[in-house]
């Protein structure tokens, strides 16, 4: 796998949350995904930008270019120093929120894309890395 180009964006603010969806979306065109994947990756990206402020009391998120022979990708890796997840089973369930949401946020996101890790340590944070492939 070859890195093509890679950026690192601060989530500090709901401006923040912005940036990233306009970043994201601009490495989807660059990578020629279709509108369809380009909507789901941006849509992927703002879930856990907007969980990396709300719950981890912001972070930072890194965007990958790939390359794997004949497919391209974006890597996305959010990390925050907040609380952690404590059942990230549960956590991954549908309808589950600490929020006030629907509980649709990490399941529906793990929907989005192809790749889904996420490591958490309770008083630590939380590691997201998803990866969509055209």
């Amino acid at each position: 796998m070859v890195l093509q180009r890679s950026e690192t964006m601060s989530i500090q603010s709901a401006a923040d949350v912005v940036l990233i969806r306009q970043a994201v979306r601009q490495f989807a065109i660059e990578l020629s995904f279709s509108l369809v994947d380009q909507t789901k990756i941006v849509t992927a990206a703002s879930e856990l930008a907007r969980n990396t402020l709300d719950y981890g009391g912001g972070g930072i998120v890194k965007l990958e270019a790939l390359e794997a022979g004949m497919r391209r990708g974006l890597r996305l890796t959010f990390e925050d120093t907040g609380p952690g997840i404590a059942d990230i089973d549960l956590a991954l369930k549908d309808g589950f929120t600490t929020g006030g949401g629907l509980g649709m946020g990490l399941s529906g996101t793990k929907r989005l894309v192809n790749e889904f890790n996420i490591v958490s340590h309770v008083g630590e944070g939380t590691k997201i890395t998803i990866t969509k492939w055209k």
